[in-house]
């Protein structure tokens, strides 16, 4: 007798059709048929079947709404599947749940201005504009979700809503808002250096920092460091754009992280993946294992939860950890719960402080039924 509020299957069977009966089979299981949502994720040779996958889902588990995307890998359990393919399906008995398909970066009515409950997201990456809609936000509203991961190129992810697929835009669920939702954001980077100000910047071509070309300060940087740091620099360079400005200090988790994109030796400048404003104060960033594992154990130290919905940076797993599974594992042991699903983003969203923002090197959750006090 089904008797769970929430569950989640993986599949990693070669062949879809066996992978959604299994994944919908053990959600019968556990909850029973027509829950209120189900969420669910692809990858491998299982993104391109995604359409038939979700109409299978729609015709044998019967959820009255359902959210989809495609990914490069998969998160279940204490499971992050980054080769073969993998289906993950997510359900829950949440009540009332409000279903968007976006074309604008903007939500529709009440979902804009923090009347709704928690809302999830999945965007096409090359379609959508996830970082406005994030930006024009309205802080009383808990966003959490990421961009389609499966492919490099437009039109290769797929997005499902209900009965549809898409190959652009966004589709997006506001759940109801007595869930006890909350969210939790951990970054991937440690700043190295020190924090300097933006002093001359032109699009996404930074200048000059603290007065002087900024390409100097990251050869400064470099001769400075340690050998194991030069390292970490010559592999995942990244600047951390501060979140708070009036904060005495930053450590890791107050900067939102940006790809440095190349360097202009002429001009001694850096282009940087985001289009940064004079006066703004940056800290060069490296990935960094130890300090990643740290943050997200810290923020998710004050919470128990029913269940999690994740959505990680394709760039954590086994590439900034040495293995796959490490931010499963830290969600299930940390949260006391097995019902932990999600993806590999090429983006992710969620709040810090009292702002919403697209993040790069993150892992972004949602917890439902999360029990705790969170630390100021």
């Amino acid at each position: 007798m089904a008797t769970s509020r929430y569950a989640v299957a993986l599949s990693q069977h070669p062949d879809a059709e066996v992978a959604v009966a299994e994944v919908v089979g053990q959600c019968l299981d556990r909850v029973g048929p027509a829950p209120d949502l189900a969420v669910l994720f692809t990858a491998g040779a299982h993104a391109p079947a995604t359409p038939l996958i979700a109409r299978a889902v729609r015709r044998t588990l019967a959820p009255t709404h359902l959210l989809g995307c495609t990914a490069v890998s998969t998160l279940a359990h204490r499971q992050e599947v980054e080769e073969g393919p993998s289906t993950v399906l997510w359900v829950g008995r949440t009540g009332p749940v409000e279903a968007f398909r976006l074309a604008e970066p903007r939500l529709p009515g009440p979902a804009s201005s923090g009347h709704r409950g928690p809302v999830l997201l999945a965007a096409d990456p090359f379609t959508f504009d996830a970082a406005t809609l994030a930006a024009d936000l309205d802080p009383g509203t808990i966003l959490v979700g990421g961009l389609a991961s499966a492919a490099s190129r437009p039109g290769g992810n797929h997005l499902v809503l209900d009965d549809d697929a898409f190959t652009d835009g966004a589709v997006a669920v506001a759940l109801p808002a007595d869930l006890g939702a909350r969210a939790v954001v951990a970054t991937g980077c440690r700043p190295v250096g020190d924090p300097m100000v933006v002093t001359d910047a032109e699009g996404p071509l930074v200048r000059t920092l603290a007065g002087r070309p900024a390409l100097d300060r990251l050869e400064g940087l470099l001769a400075d460091a340690d050998e194991a740091t030069r390292e970490r620099l010559r592999r995942g360079l990244h600047l951390g754009v501060v979140i708070d400005e009036h904060a005495e200090s930053f450590g890791p988790g107050d900067f939102l992280i940006r790809g440095i994109l190349g360097a202009q030796r002429e001009s001694r400048s850096l282009a940087v993946g985001a289009e940064l404003a004079v006066g703004t104060t940056v800290q060069f960033q490296v990935r960094d294992a130890e300090a990643a594992s740290a943050d997200l154990a810290g923020r998710l130290a004050p919470w128990q939860a029913e269940t999690a919905l994740a959505f990680t940076c394709n760039g954590r797993g086994s590439h900034l950890f040495g293995r796959p599974g490490h931010d499963a594992e830290h969600l299930v042991d940390g949260l006391g719960t097995t019902a932990v699903a999600g993806m590999a983003c090429a983006g992710e969203l969620g709040p810090v402080g009292d702002r919403h923002h697209l993040h790069g090197f993150t892992a972004s959750c949602l917890l439902l039924g999360a029990d705790g006090t969170p630390e100021e």
